[in-house]
């Protein structure tokens, strides 16, 4: 039984870019979706999600995209 990082044959890095998309775009989304339910009873709370969520993908982009290169 393989792993997703497990490396069958040659080096297969695909499960290693999927954690790495995971990683910039995660946090993120879940930031976002919290937001949008919590823009009902609280605009103020939900546009702070949102400012960070941006800014973490923003963040994660330079981060991760300077290691995938």
């Amino acid at each position: 039984m393989t792993t997703v990082l497990e490396a069958t044959g040659g080096m297969n890095l695909d499960g290693l870019i999927v954690l790495i998309v995971a990683i910039m775009f995660g946090p993120a989304i879940l930031l976002g979706i919290i937001g949008f339910v919590v823009l009902k009873k609280n605009k103020k709370a939900a546009k702070v999600l949102f400012i960070l969520a941006a800014v973490y993908v923003i963040i994660s982009l330079g981060i991760c995209g300077s290691m995938m290169t």
